[in-house]
């Protein structure tokens, strides 16, 4: 179901969102607000109790090659502290080693959730300067501990296993066509666009990115293809009646794409094709779109553009991209492969 435009202004308000903001969000930084903590946390964790001696910590910490212990209560089972190195050195510069942990430990905790993003767990290791956070679960249990080095090594690992994911989608998919015998073989991606759907706005585009370079296609050929299925998706989000659909055909030679809503057409086809025109509203304005660019940014990607439209019925919106030398892929794609590693 379609966000209202009171909901996308709520969403939005205050922030200009646009395809070039969207763009500069690194993956990395994705990955902080997609993992959780229990994703990247280390579980198997070595405790001590308050009654222990801080001589046993030493113990803990030459063996396990840690920085950090929690405290956990004997009788309860409840985390009640945490004492680290620092500690340690305090107690070390005492001449007290053999005074208790619980005259050393830190009390006042600080902790996550297991469920929490990896976020939160930055966001109090930047508010707090510690080094390591208490992981707990929902019956408020320690379950494990995150140290800075934990999150690092976690996205480093969710990147390594995206990356080998993706390679393997490459490789599959830049063979589709290879084995397919016909006269003429093609590949067909239809998305649905919603009305004023803003939350899901550059999704099929982006999809359709990631497509194209899967099978094979060179990054400024996706490129093209990814900024013109852009600027036709935000028209149907933004100016259509009931949204609409946007089909690519793929073939080794062409990339076909057709735009279809029913309505409420356009007025004037040969005004809104000039650049800066926009019937955008005032609120779409203040959410970063409707800068009247949109079609003349499509024609700019394309080789071919046919735009059909009648006021009170809808638009039809043809385009074209030929492939030829380096942006031929698919069965061509494998063809020039071949030619090239004998020449």
């Amino acid at each position: 179901m379609a966000n209202s435009p009171s909901d996308n202004s709520r969403r939005f308000q205050n922030k200009v969102i646009t395809d070039e903001l969207a763009g500069n969000i690194t993956r990395v930084e994705e990955l902080a607000y997609i993992l959780q903590i229990e994703d990247v946390m280390t579980r198997d964790i070595k405790t001590l109790t308050p009654d222990n001696t801080m001589l046993d910590l030493l113990e803990v910490l030459k063996q396990y090659h840690v920085s950090g212990v929690p405290i956990i209560d004997d009788s309860t089972k409840e985390l009640v502290g945490l004492v680290s190195t620092e500690d340690l050195i305090k107690c070390l510069a005492n001449d007290d080693a053999k005074a208790p942990i619980k005259s050393y430990m830190a009390t006042d905790l600080i902790t996550v959730k297991t469920y929490d993003f990896l976020t939160e767990a930055l966001k109090k290791f930047s508010r707090t300067k510690v080094g390591r956070l208490p992981v707990l679960d929902k019956e408020e249990k320690l379950v494990g501990i995150i140290t800075k080095g934990d999150i690092t090594n976690g996205i480093l690992r969710a990147l390594e296993k995206e990356y080998q994911e993706e390679e393997v989608r490459r490789y599959r998919a830049s063979h589709l066509f290879e084995d397919i015998e016909s006269d003429r073989s093609s590949l067909i991606l239809r998305y649905n666009i919603a009305h004023y759907d803003f939350t899901s706005g550059g999704k099929a585009s982006s999809n359709i990115k990631r497509a194209l370079l899967r099978l094979g296609a060179n990054a400024q050929l996706a490129r093209r293809v990814g900024i013109a299925i852009y600027e036709a998706e935000m028209n149907l989000i933004i100016h259509t009646s009931n949204g609409g659909s946007i089909h690519v055909e793929i073939e080794p030679t062409q990339i076909s794409v057709y735009v279809w809503d029913n309505g409420p057409g356009i007025e004037d086809v040969e005004l809104a094709l000039k650049p800066g025109y926009s019937t955008a509203t005032e609120e779409v304005r203040e959410l970063g779109f409707g800068a009247g660019m949109g079609l003349v940014n499509i024609s700019r990607c394309v080789d071919e553009m046919d735009l059909q439209s009648e006021w009170g019925t809808g638009t039809h919106l043809t385009l074209k991209i030929y492939l030829k030398g380096e942006d031929i892929f698919g069965e061509g794609y494998q063809k020039r492969q071949g030619e090239d590693n004998e020449s």
